[in-house]
């Protein structure tokens, strides 16, 4: 990383009001990590501190650790006009009781997703024992289940088993997949990551300063971004019974065409938006164009932790014409931010709508 640690002389220029130069490293010395601009433009600031229709957290996790913090959420979430949160809590077993217990004083504000037990996933009989404790979780209270994680080593985001080597489309899955199309519980699954994670870290690599930190490229072994999306495409397609909700875009922000043909050859998949903002609001024209052709396979997610501030800027994003901002305390990329400006039509589905549907409301 040394040989990306100057940025060229001048650019810091663009950081709009700075610290006494004093205090601030020179042109010469001032590392990558630490560039964050400000825009200078003297343009319209939107304020957007409540969603425009009631709307539906699809991406949250368990954030509260105790009855204080679940209040707390809640208090946040009536500000700011978020009518329910799924948990995403990817646990079973007592972790996953335990959580039910904590969240129970407000059913209706928030859902709880359990995970899928993997215990002896790499040993023979694999699948009974793991469909048991789905329909156990289920009878608990579990009404879908996620969130599932796979980058391109396996299945490894459930607790408190790790399944390394086994993905989605695997034979050893169908049990658990089709149950879950029995009892009508949708899948939350992250496949992959951003795509500049898998690019070399080079000078070319234009989301550089995030990628770095999550970065894949130097894991031997990982399946590739484009092969980790065909298994999703193989899995979503073998279960035409079972919803599945791809969260943070498929990780197809940088290419939604691939996400528009899966949504065009699998009618019982939607993607959630969360924590892509950045990723899509550099593309403002394109992104809003998507949205409105697949206004009804979008739903809302955050993903970022109860703060305020989260629901504010995901808000902004989605509903304002602004141009050219940065939100340094969510966001690491280097590009400015862009408002998609969404009607209203767009805007309710993917707040509510599409969320009822999937959770048959």
């Amino acid at each position: 990383m040394k040989h990306m640690a100057a940025i060229l002389v001048g650019i810091v220029c663009c950081a709009g009001e700075l610290s006494p130069a004093a205090e601030e490293p020179s042109p010469e010395t001032l590392l990558l990590k630490d560039f964050h601009p400000r825009s200078v433009y003297k343009i319209p600031r939107t304020e957007v501190a409540k969603a425009r229709y009631p709307a539906i957290d699809m991406h949250a996790h368990a954030y509260a650790k105790t009855p204080e913090q679940v209040d707390r959420w809640v208090r946040v979430m009536d500000e700011h006009g978020i009518a329910k949160a799924v948990v995403l809590t990817g646990t079973t077993g007592k972790q996953f009781d335990d959580l039910m217990a904590l969240y129970s004083k407000y059913p209706g504000r928030f859902e709880l997703w359990c995970g899928f037990d993997y215990t002896g996933y790499d040993q023979p009989g694999f699948g009974p024992a793991a469909v048991k404790e789905l329909q156990r979780c289920f009878d608990a209270g579990a009404r879908g289940v996620g969130e599932l994680g796979d980058k391109g080593k396996g299945l490894v985001y459930c607790r408190p088993t790790k399944a390394w080597g086994i993905h989605l489309d695997d034979p050893r899955m169908d049990g658990l997949l089709e149950k879950c199309a029995d009892l009508k519980m949708p899948i939350n699954i992250h496949v992959a990551d951003p795509y500049w994670m898998y690019e070399p870290m080079d000078a070319r690599n234009d989301g550089l300063m995030n990628a770095y930190t999550w970065r894949l490229d130097d894991q031997p072994g990982i399946v590739g971004h484009a092969g980790m999306v065909d298994i999703l495409e193989r899995a979503v397609k073998r279960h035409p019974n079972t919803t599945f909700v791809a969260c943070h875009f498929a990780n197809c922000s940088y290419d939604l065409g691939r996400l528009a043909k899966l949504f065009d050859e699998c009618p019982n998949l939607y993607a959630d938006i969360s924590a892509r903002y950045a990723e899509t609001a550099a593309i403002p024209r394109f992104t809003a164009k998507f949205y409105e052709t697949y206004q009804d396979r979008l739903v809302y997610g955050t993903d970022m932790g109860l703060s305020p501030g989260v629901y504010r800027i995901t808000f902004r994003i989605l509903e304002s014409a602004d141009e050219h901002f940065y939100d340094w305390d969510n966001f690491s990329y280097h590009w400015p931010l862009h408002g998609l400006a969404l009607g209203d039509s767009v805007l309710e589905r993917v707040y509510r709508t599409n969320a009822l549907k999937i959770l048959h409301k």
